[in-house]
């Protein structure tokens, strides 16, 4: 997962390299003068087989002045290990008036607490402590980036509802995580309804939908996605929805599982042996 991520990291980093030497009439060596780099690393850096460094971007900040700092932005955020078509997809988040948001399986990142994702963050193979502390950080920001700026948007949670019986750590983590869900139901812009578990056409993948964009990811990576993409993604979504349980029914549903959790004890086992919240 690292090696993978620092190539896409290398690959987007060079061709926004590429773009602006060919947009400004330069070629390789033209800007081999202009930076120090010589022609053959630059030639390396365009391609994306040798990755950024503090050094470079900072010298193709001096190059091409009207991208107002963005190499060395760039280079600084990929080091949380965040991919680029997530930092593209904050362009249309950011300024969004409604999210609709689907998540199979887990909970979702804008509402996970701080030890859930952790624990999630963890499971990913070839990780090391900096990159989980990097894109702890990046996850907790964004919530309070979108979720308590002073205009949130409307926030519709799909909760798939294997993912409130998941268990992600211990059932401390568990119960504490319900309870963020519960809090964040309870917020004025907010809507949770959980999805029954049963077969739908929305298995596949986990989106986010704005007025504009939609961004969708599977195991092996993200994109964003406008026009019949977002049409297809919109429907999906509308077709999710009227699966659900009500608001209030959804909220019933997680209070009783949270208070199992809070026992110490797994649902699933409860359910098991007949014990109920």
């Amino acid at each position: 997962m690292a090696g993978r991520t620092s190539n896409y990291v290398a690959a987007y980093f060079g061709a926004q390299v590429r773009k602006e030497r060919e947009k400004a009439g330069l070629n390789i060596s033209a800007l081999s003068r202009i930076t120090g780099i010589n022609d053959a690393h630059l030639g390396r850096i365009e391609k994306g087989i040798r990755p950024p460094t503090a050094e470079i971007a900072a010298k193709m900040d001096e190059a091409f002045p009207r991208r107002e700092g963005w190499f060395t932005e760039f280079y600084e955020e990929s080091r949380s290990w965040v991919p680029p078509a997530f930092r593209i997809w904050s362009e249309h988040e950011d300024p969004a008036r409604y999210l609709w948001i689907w998540s199979p399986g887990i909970m979702h990142g804008l509402v996970q607490t701080a030890d859930y994702a952790r624990r999630i963050l963890m499971r990913q193979p070839d990780v090391t402590d900096e990159i989980v502390a990097g894109r702890l950080k990046s996850r907790l920001d964004r919530q309070q980036r979108i979720l308590y700026r002073t205009d949130p948007p409307r926030c519709v949670f799909i909760v798939d509802l294997l993912s409130l019986y998941r268990q992600v750590g211990t059932p401390e983590i568990m119960a504490d995580q319900l309870a963020r869900l519960i809090e964040a139901a309870q917020m004025p812009r907010v809507t949770v309804q959980v999805m029954p578990a049963i077969d739908h056409g929305s298995n596949e993948s986990a989106y986010i939908i704005t007025e504009e964009a939609a961004y969708a990811e599977n195991a092996v990576q993200g994109g964003v996605y406008q026009d019949r993409a977002l049409e297809d993604l919109t429907g999906k979504f509308e077709a999710l929805r009227a699966e659900c349980w009500s608001a209030p029914e959804s909220l019933n549903i997680i209070k009783a599982l949270e208070a199992v959790w809070r026992r110490g004890e797994n649902p699933l086992t409860a359910a098991a042996t007949g014990v109920t919240a």
